[in-house]
């Protein structure tokens, strides 16, 4: 094992390499001003919690406002914005919600983690699994499995209470904690599957555990899933910091040492970033 992992470096591009890239982007856009600027609305609207008044978007973009106008009514016409006339704020149509069903039926995140989860397994020899939050739970949406290795639970479409898995600790580590607090009102929102000293069965252990996550940098879990298996896992971030899912490896804990785990982590957050960057994310600071 400590051969397979070896020493784990995370990689970043140079700015020389991102101001190339992005002069090149610039130089691209420039020639179709017009669809630039309508993309830059629509993200400013889903990047917003609420509706917004067609002077914030202009000021917001540095856009003159007539030409923002101009914009939000064929924008309008065509069912991407809708038009709230009481409170004279837009806010994203149903021509936005449908362009995010198809996102979500095309799959994306299982076709861009897929190959980035095999090129991981084929370097650490354990199996490795994406996941996303699905109310409470964490719903697995990849799994490759190591060869000779145990089969596992985590299987695609399977559900696990997030606060019990190292994806779901993972990924709600990196929501806002009021958000996680709505998700865990009270005690009857915590369930365990075994036995397991220091089980997090309510919030105040469950926030002061994700405090040491996000300190750590990534999540873990040693065998509260199936007993004698840990896991560790880093979250996947959209252009917003926002989470989108995480990516795990799971073993068998007493074949690697305590001194290991960091590095396998590493190795771990290299590929959560990578999948990030491929979902026009950010990589984890």
């Amino acid at each position: 094992m400590s051969t397979a992992l070896g020493a784990a470096t995370r990689g970043a591009p140079t700015p020389n390499t991102e101001t190339q890239a992005s002069r090149a982007s610039a130089k691209a856009s420039s020639k179709v001003p017009a669809a630039e600027n309508t993309l830059r609305i629509l993200k400013l609207l889903a990047s917003r919690r609420g509706p917004m008044a067609a002077s914030q978007i202009a000021s917001s973009l540095d856009l003159p406002r007539s030409s923002v106008y101009h914009l939000l009514g064929v924008m309008e016409a065509n069912g991407f914005v809708l038009h709230l006339h009481e409170e004279q704020r837009y806010g994203l149509g149903i021509s936005a919600f449908e362009l995010s069903s198809a996102y979500s039926r095309q799959e994306p995140l299982s076709r861009l983690g897929r190959p980035l989860l095999a090129g991981l397994v084929d370097t650490i020899g354990e199996s490795a699994h994406l996941a996303v939050l699905h109310g409470r739970d964490v719903l697995y949406i990849v799994e490759e499995r190591a060869k000779n290795r145990p089969s596992l639970v985590t299987d695609v479409g399977v559900r696990l209470p997030s606060h019990l898995t190292a994806s779901g600790r993972a990924i709600l580590a990196a929501l806002p904690k009021s958000q996680v607090r709505a998700l865990y009102p009270n005690a009857a929102a915590f369930t365990a599957r075994h036995e397991v000293e220091g089980a997090i069965m309510k919030y105040s252990a469950l926030s002061s555990h994700l405090d040491q996550v996000r300190q750590r940098g990534y999540a873990t879990e040693h065998g509260e899933v199936t007993p004698g298996f840990g896991s560790i896992a880093a979250a996947v971030t959209d252009h917003l910091g926002w989470p989108t899912a995480a990516v795990a490896v799971t073993f068998l804990e007493d074949k690697l040492p305590a001194e290991e785990w960091p590095v396998l982590a590493a190795r771990v957050q290299k590929v959560a970033d990578e999948l990030s960057v491929r979902i026009h994310g950010r990589p984890v600071k």
